[in-house]
């Protein structure tokens, strides 16, 4: 579909930015496709970082070039090539070595950064750690081998599987969380109680209501953080786990419209004509509430990205939104999914529990009963894929309500 001389530049390596190049490719045999990673690893799967920690896996285990759907067809991946501006009436991006690359189709996917509360002194010391690339997991890998004791700042869920690595690598783990619960982004405290006790029996020390104030260190690095209790806790390792913000500074003079993240419509396509924006840099929209919101899943990422490259090859492509919250994994050998809308305090929604002690399950429906909206599935997880749709699709449910919440729906039910 594109030109036999199209130029594809995509800024960022990972997950939206390469399924984008193979979608591109699939479409158009003839273009040439140039990624620009500010890293210095090709690109690998990001969720699998916390195995490099662990020990299970190492740095080449986890390419994505050559395996699952990256076959990494010409694709010209140049790395530490941190694109710093782009010029759009130019068609042209300038990269920090001073080259200049011009475009006929461009895709900012330059994913997100941790976000390090400001209010924390001393997070610049050695054996500080914001687990986002694979360079943060080697060099976490490496001190893990010298510590004794890791601090975890923050209750989101990539610091818990990071803190799980260590307790393999049999390190003392403490995870100090402000929030009254761990992973308060995807469930009320009341929910966790099955994850909270699968912690608490693989010997993860779980400090609530508390957050760090200072970390202290001396020549060999990290050795102690205060908290704001007046409590010390005694390391030689911090992983910060406080959330993620878009990576949009370089865009700054480009007139590409920003608000938290690059701003895009249903197609992908940023505010200026032949750009796109994908994944966690993008502001997209939440299809239950059809608010505005940026993303930070890997599924969600590469979703997104593949239709961006569609559209950048000539074929439209819509993406039907991203849920504010969709995850389905696995926390101390307890599997979770949580989706759509589950903090229901102070609101009108219909919310109905079923807890059991191997299973705890949440249903949330919209205010008038007539639509599923959130749902929360903890131990037993079997058909959250039926339920996914049901949100996701909006579908009316006045005919098989009684079977989601008795938790006996099936495919039949999908059948006209």
């Amino acid at each position: 579909m594109g030109t036999d001389q199209s130029q594809y530049v995509i800024i960022g390596g990972s997950a939206a930015g390469m399924s984008a190049a193979e979608a591109i490719r699939e479409l158009d045999s003839m273009g040439t496709i140039t990624v620009f990673s500010e890293e210095s690893d090709m690109p690998y799967f990001r969720p699998m970082i916390p195995f490099v920690i662990s020990g299970k896996k190492r740095p080449d285990d986890l390419a994505v070039i050559g395996q699952g759907p990256y076959k990494g067809v010409r694709v010209d991946v140049r790395l530490n090539s941190r694109v710093e501006k782009i010029d759009t009436s130019g068609q042209t991006v300038t990269v920090k070595d001073g080259s200049e690359v011009t475009y006929d189709k461009l895709l900012i996917a330059t994913g997100s950064r941790p976000y390090i509360p400001p209010e924390i002194e001393g997070t610049d010391a050695d054996g500080v750690f914001a687990l986002r690339t694979l360079a943060d997991a080697v060099a976490a890998e490496k001190r893990a081998g010298e510590a004794s004791h890791a601090v975890m700042l923050g209750g989101g869920l990539l610091n818990l599987k990071a803190a799980f690595a260590l307790l393999e690598r049999k390190l003392d783990v403490t995870l100090v969380v402000y929030s009254p619960e761990i992973l308060s982004q995807l469930m009320e405290p009341e929910d966790a109680g099955l994850i909270r006790d699968a912690l608490n029996k693989a010997g993860l020390n779980v400090m609530t209501g508390c957050s760090a104030t200072r970390i202290l260190s001396d020549t060999g690095g990290v050795k102690n953080v205060v908290l704001d209790n007046g409590q010390e806790l005694s390391c030689q390792m911090v992983c910060i786990g406080k959330g993620v913000r878009p990576n949009v500074d370089f865009l700054e003079d480009s007139d590409i419209k920003v608000d938290q993240g690059a701003v895009v419509d249903r197609y992908t396509a940023a505010n200026i004509d032949n750009v796109f924006a994908a994944g966690d840099v993008a502001v997209t929209f939440d299809p239950i509430t059809g608010e505005r919101i940026v993303t930070g899943l890997w599924t969600n990422a590469v979703e997104m990205g593949r239709c961006a490259g569609y559209n950048m090859a000539g074929r439209p492509t819509e993406y039907t939104g991203t849920f504010g919250i969709l995850n389905a994994t696995q926390v101390a050998d307890e599997p979770f999914v949580s989706m759509g809308i589950v903090h229901t305090a102070d609101t009108d929604n219909e919310v109905h529990v079923a807890s059991k002690p191997q299973a705890y399950r949440k249903l949330v429906f919209s205010p008038d009963g007539k639509r599923l909206v959130g749902a929360i599935f903890i131990g037993d997880i079997s058909n959250a894929g039926m339920y996914r749709y049901v949100i996701r699709e909006r579908m009316p449910i006045d005919k098989i309500k009684s079977f989601i919440i008795d938790h006996k729906l099936h495919y039949g039910h999908f059948l006209r």
